[in-house]
């Protein structure tokens, strides 16, 4: 148990890694070389494993809360049909519903570890 809770502060870095490595795999896959830029996107939640940092942290945060909670919004405005969207774009909705939760998720624990004295 002493093990699990050493290392679940970590959590959320290896999500968003993971995220981002299969965003550029798929993207690579149709398009080549315009996905490398994307890995760029993982080197502050890399650095954040090598070596921690408590304003990078909140910054990064309070940056994919954001984020989230506008994914969200788009998510809810859509399941109510406030704005109407292609057939496409809603297959993506439907599937998108756990990772919209799962990064607000993720967010306000990178926010709660940077509040947190000991990082």
């Amino acid at each position: 148990m002493n093990l699990i809770s050493k290392y679940a502060k970590f959590i959320p870095y290896l999500y968003y890694i993971t995220v981002i490595a299969f965003w550029f795999t798929s993207i690579n896959r149709a398009e080549g070389l315009i996905a490398y830029p994307i890995l760029l996107a993982g080197v502050p939640f890399l650095w954040q494993l090598v070596k921690p940092n408590k304003k990078l942290n909140a910054l990064l945060g309070i940056t994919f809360a954001c984020l989230s909670s506008y994914m969200i919004i788009a998510y809810v405005s859509d399941k109510i049909h406030v704005i109407h969207l292609s057939y496409g774009l809603k297959e993506y909705f439907f599937y998108g519903g756990f990772f919209v939760l799962t990064n607000f998720v993720m967010a306000v624990w990178m926010i709660k570890n940077a509040l947190r004295q000991s990082f």
